[in-house]
């Protein structure tokens, strides 16, 4: 589940102290969640600096109920449901780059493959809540809203890889992609392959979305990558200092949010790591005017 009372052997915890690092670092959950949560966190950040920078955060939206419809698709098809999240985010995200006019994929396509998926999503809960693997409906649950202190051993080491993975290749492609998104025609006619990074970064958004869904749930994982980035852009206005600040933010909120969660378990940590990305953001909005620092 999304608070401490879900997790094995936190009935202890619940009612003590922080405790300290030593406290923390000799938990397993904890360790598995604030490692994880650092990788999946700075994967968001990088990724969402991009989103926020191509307008593209309507996408983000969208492929949050696709990893709602996909956890689900895989938990009713009595599969795994980390094959459903990804799968489905991945492929659906190449998916709208395909189906998309120019250099991004258009709203009348994210717009109509978002409503698709709600309604695959209803079929899907239904088709699971009612049969006797969903009768508790926790993991129907657990998607929504993230089980980030829930993560095992094996669930945290695949993360991280591939969370790892998403920061690399967005490294690797941080500098065509950072002109092709302000300028495509140019980019274009320097023969940058617009087209192949569009392609490339919206499934990095899709693996991303996935990643987030463990860590802040379905329904919350766009403040994941676009709080952090909005106050990034608002606080600097060099691009590659602004993804790295992005990412930085993104880290602070997750460990800054699991802290929370964990001195106070009646607060389930997607709220508190959401609620601290956008105190930051609302920071940055305050120290800044017209979108420039004061």
């Amino acid at each position: 589940m999304t608070s401490l009372a879900g997790a094995p052997g936190l009935a202890s915890l619940a009612g003590g102290p922080l405790g300290g690092l030593a406290n923390i670092a000799s938990q397993p959950f904890l360790r598995y969640a604030f490692i994880a949560g650092a990788l999946i966190a700075a994967a968001s950040g990088l990724v969402g600096y991009f989103v926020v920078l191509r307008s593209q955060v309507f996408t983000g939206d969208a492929l949050s109920h696709v990893a709602f419809t996909g956890a689900l698709a895989a938990l009713a098809a009595g599969a795994d449901l980390l094959v459903g999240l990804y799968g489905a985010c991945v492929l659906v995200a190449l998916a709208m780059a395909a189906l998309g006019t120019g250099e991004h994929a258009d709203d009348t396509v994210i717009g109509s493959v978002f409503a698709w998926m709600l309604g695959l999503g209803t079929l899907f809960l239904t088709i699971y809540t009612t049969s006797p693997a969903g009768s508790e409906g926790t993991s129907g649950v657990n998607v929504l809203f993230g089980t980030i202190f829930g993560l095992s051993a094996g669930q945290a080491v695949a993360d991280s890889v591939i969370a790892a993975g998403v920061c690399a290749a967005i490294v690797v492609i941080g500098r065509p992609l950072l002109f092709a998104s302000i300028d495509a025609a140019v980019a274009s006619a320097r023969r940058i392959p617009v087209r192949l990074l569009d392609v490339v970064f919206l499934g990095l958004v899709g693996v991303t979305a996935a990643a987030a869904t463990q860590a802040v749930g379905a329904l919350l994982l766009l403040g994941l990558l676009a709080a952090p980035a909005g106050a990034a852009q608002r606080l600097t206005a060099r691009p590659f200092a602004g993804m790295w600040l992005s990412g930085g933010i993104a880290v602070a909120s997750i460990w800054a949010g699991l802290l929370l969660a964990y001195a106070a378990p009646a607060l389930p940590p997607s709220f508190t790591i959401l609620a601290t990305a956008t105190g930051i953001y609302l920071a940055a909005i305050a120290l800044t005017q017209n979108g420039r620092p004061r």
